[in-house]
């Protein structure tokens, strides 16, 4: 089949490497797209994936978005009209529109439940959603996804993506961290996440203790070039800000402790069994309650609460079978 993928934010290439490695192993035609945000690209090239940019992210601005989302599926409408059985994205509202304008069965994925306004468009156009089953199916409904439209999978979708990750030896060396301290990786939030309007006080304050301490590196993994450019303004002696797209999960692998707004790199630390601190100011999904149920994933309010120390345990995680994945996503056209 010729499948098409869409990729809007920075976890997407990371997710869909090795389901599209299956899929192309298989004898099937793969074409990506992608949106020029955060580090969405340069991880594409980082992961040996060739790609068709199309548009960029909007801001913040709620009308922007909107002028920016119709534009966005305009073009890839008429790139994609056609040519495809088939199309998948992880959230991506751009593709759920365009592919039914084209009349191509779709895919949509994801594994944070509360992105409302975002599910309401790609959740009711896809013919299959997948999701982790960590999310209760009842919180689906209301986006029309009932029946066998709904397919979830077992544990975190980080441990089949990483389940032939090999840890890169000389990540810390190629960003100048020092061994022997202790390695943080922080990792900022969303700001421009519609579900993340609000700004985070706790991050400025986190990141100015790590930065003030000798015994430490933190390493920042900023999603915008306005986060990458406030960091360095900072001047924080103890803080090494990122220049370009990295292989986070070898510097996770790497450190000794992640202190993330985010999703993915939460769920990639818990993964591989690295401790991690989640300073997430929204609406906790079902898996992040699952894993914080279990204590794998912190909550953190207080920055006196981060214990600092270096990592004894080796590595050791899951390593599940992409091909799951990929059978759901094919169920849609089979």
């Amino acid at each position: 089949m010729r499948i098409w993928f869409d990729m809007t934010a920075s976890a997407h290439p990371v997710v869909f490497r090795p389901v599209i490695k299956r899929l192309r192993d298989s004898g099937h035609e793969v074409e990506i797209t992608a949106r020029d945000y955060a580090q969405t690209l340069g991880l594409l090239r980082l992961q040996g994936l060739d790609y068709v940019a199309v548009g960029r992210h909007a801001g913040a601005s709620r009308t922007r978005k909107a002028m920016a989302l119709a534009g966005r599926t305009t073009k890839l409408h008429k790139w994609a009209r056609g040519r495809f059985d088939l199309a998948v994205a992880h959230g991506s509202n751009d593709l759920a529109l365009a592919a039914a304008w084209a009349g191509i069965p779709a895919v949509n994925t994801f594994d944070y439940e509360f992105a409302i306004a975002q599910h309401h468009i790609g959740c009711r156009l896809a013919r299959r959603v997948i999701t982790p089953d960590a999310i209760p199916a009842s919180r689906l409904r209301r986006f029309g996804v009932t029946g066998e439209k709904l397919l979830q999978y077992p544990g975190l979708k980080e441990e089949y993506y990483l389940a032939d990750f090999e840890p890169d030896p000389t990540i810390l060396d190629q960003l100048g961290v020092d061994r022997e301290r202790i390695v943080v990786v922080v990792r900022p939030p969303p700001d421009v996440s519609l579900y993340h309007r609000k700004s985070n006080p706790l991050f400025p304050r986190v990141l100015t203790q790590l930065g003030a301490r000798d015994d430490v590196h933190a390493v920042v993994l900023p999603r915008t070039d306005a986060q990458r450019l406030h960091v360095r303004v900072l001047n924080l002696p103890s803080v090494i800000v990122a220049d370009h797209a990295v292989d986070a999960q070898s510097l996770i692998a790497a450190s000794d402790l992640v202190v993330s707004a985010g999703g993915s790199m939460n769920r990639e630390a818990v993964a591989l069994g690295v401790p991690v601190y989640t300073t997430y100011g929204g609406r906790l999904g079902g898996v992040d309650e699952s894993l914080m149920r279990t204590g794998r994933l912190r909550p953190l309010s207080d920055v006196r609460a981060i214990e600092l120390q270096k990592r004894a345990t080796t590595l050791d995680w899951p390593r599940r079978d992409p091909g799951v994945i990929v059978d759901m996503i094919l169920s849609a056209v089979s």
